[in-house]
């Protein structure tokens, strides 16, 4: 099973509504994934465990000083299960989590 972190500035509001989209989404194509969320401070001790990283694009900057060695996907809307299932897809099928 793959490991999706939701991740936003605090870890509470909005990477938790993301988690939740995420979770949707992924159902609807059928893809089994541990989605959890976290803040922008306690993904460089978290990412070691994570498939994939979810975040939103005003957040990449921050992100990118990070140095993660995992997929990131960026999102406009956290919610936006289109745009969610869209920017995942690529990654599954390169992981052959999807075909």
């Amino acid at each position: 099973m793959i490991k999706i972190i939701a991740v936003c500035g605090n870890g509470l509001g909005s990477s938790l509504v993301c988690q939740m989209a995420i979770d949707s989404a992924l159902k609807a194509i059928g893809v089994q994934a541990k989605v959890t969320h976290t803040d922008t401070t306690a993904i460089s001790s978290m990412a070691a465990d994570a498939d994939i990283i979810v975040s939103g694009a005003n957040f990449k900057k921050l992100m990118e000083k990070k140095n993660l060695t995992v997929p990131i996907v960026y999102l406009n809307k956290l919610v936006d299960k289109q745009e969610i299932t869209d920017k995942l897809r690529p990654i599954l099928v390169e992981m052959g989590v999807l075909e």
